[in-house]
């Protein structure tokens, strides 16, 4: 398994992270989740056999039994992994119980660190934007964390780019620890985050980790045109994510992901997470799985590398238009162009504008 330096810190984790929203029950997660025991033993004991060392969950995953659970099966392989929580959803019905206030952070890492049995995270996401508290308190907070001992990094997940941009020039001018590394969802049927938020990540040193590379199971195979999809999956259980804005161009990516994969001896997730994997700016991704078999196809996908025809063949298919001012600063700056936009720029000039790569 191939590690990757998270950002500008020096941590090296692999670029599979083991994510664990299947494990636990309750919260809402009830149709997707389930996984404990000897079941979550096995799929800690083969992401560590494949290489694995980075280990995702969230605060609010099956209300917290998603953490209990990890808790209990990671034993003495604690500090074999890199581990990574997140907090900031609503985890209960009160005023305060949601947010990236010092209040709500402060007791959402110590309830964490309770369930998980452990003394630190290694990294802290914070789950989401805060519209109403201001980013300096949620700064000094998660650096307050640090300096307690209970957080060793911190990233962010979810922002917008002029959020995360906003969040690390703020730790910068207070002489804080700022983020390194940031976690967004990204797929080939959703690229928005090539637009803004990847490049920003480049240009400010925050690493970028992919979530739900299967986009919530959409591309996992089972979701096909004109078929019921079974309701055994989270899009047959009727899980509300992805927002899918055009299904006719999902479809049709489904199709070449299976025809690709057909001529493969793939699988179509491996197609997808290959795919990732090789993008620009994209350290790593994080995968989840209840089946098994499905966990361990996915694993193999880190050693597996999509010849440069497939590659280009689901780039141009996926391709998102190039929105203002993207499409002005092709067509007029070419001649001091941006080291990170480079690659988008020369994908959208293929295939959206026709010139050659």
């Amino acid at each position: 398994m191939e590690r990757t330096r998270l950002g500008s810190s020096g941590l090296y984790v692999s670029r599979l992270a083991l994510g664990t929203i299947p494990f636990g029950s309750g919260g809402g997660f009830e149709k997707i989740a389930g996984v404990r025991g000897s079941d979550a033993e096995y799929q800690i004991r083969e992401a560590l056999d494949r290489g694995v060392n980075f280990i995702d969950t969230a605060d609010m995953y099956s209300a917290g039994d998603a953490e209990r659970v990890l808790g209990e099966v990671l034993g003495n392989t604690r500090d074999d992994v890199i581990l990574t929580s997140k907090a900031r959803m609503p985890v209960g019905s009160g005023p305060n119980d949601s947010g990236a206030t010092r209040y709500h952070l402060t007791r959402a890492v110590e309830d964490s660190l309770a369930r998980l049995r452990t003394d630190h995270l290694d990294l802290l996401y914070v789950h989401q934007w805060d519209g109403q508290t201001p980013i300096t308190e949620t700064i000094t907070t998660v650096n307050e964390l640090i300096k307690a001992g209970k957080v060793r990094y911190w990233g962010v997940s979810n922002f917008n780019a002029w959020q995360l941009a906003k969040t690390v020039y703020e730790a910068r001018l207070a002489g804080l620890e700022g983020p390194v590394a940031q976690q967004v969802y990204y797929t080939p049927e959703a690229r928005e985050i090539e637009y803004e938020i990847i490049p920003a990540a480049r240009d400010l040193g925050v690493g970028t980790f992919g979530w739900s590379p299967l986009g919530e199971g959409l591309l996992g195979g089972k979701v096909r045109r004109g078929r019921e999809t079974p309701s055994d999956t989270r899009q047959g259980a009727g899980w509300p994510e992805p927002h899918v804005v055009d299904w006719d161009r999902a479809y049709d990516l489904i199709e070449l992901f299976d025809e690709i994969a057909a001529g493969l001896g793939w699988t179509i997730p491996q197609v997808v997470i290959s795919w990732i994997l090789g993008r620009p700016g994209v350290n790593g991704t994080v995968i989840a799985a209840r089946d098994p078999q499905h966990l361990k196809a996915d694993l193999e996908a880190a050693e597996l590398e999509l010849p440069l025809q497939d590659r280009d063949r689901i780039t141009a298919a996926s391709q998102l238009p190039a929105y203002y001012p993207l499409w002005h600063r092709m067509m007029t700056a070419q001649d001091r162009p941006e080291p990170a936009e480079a690659e988008y720029y020369r994908e959208q000039a293929a295939n959206v504008f026709g010139e050659q790569k």
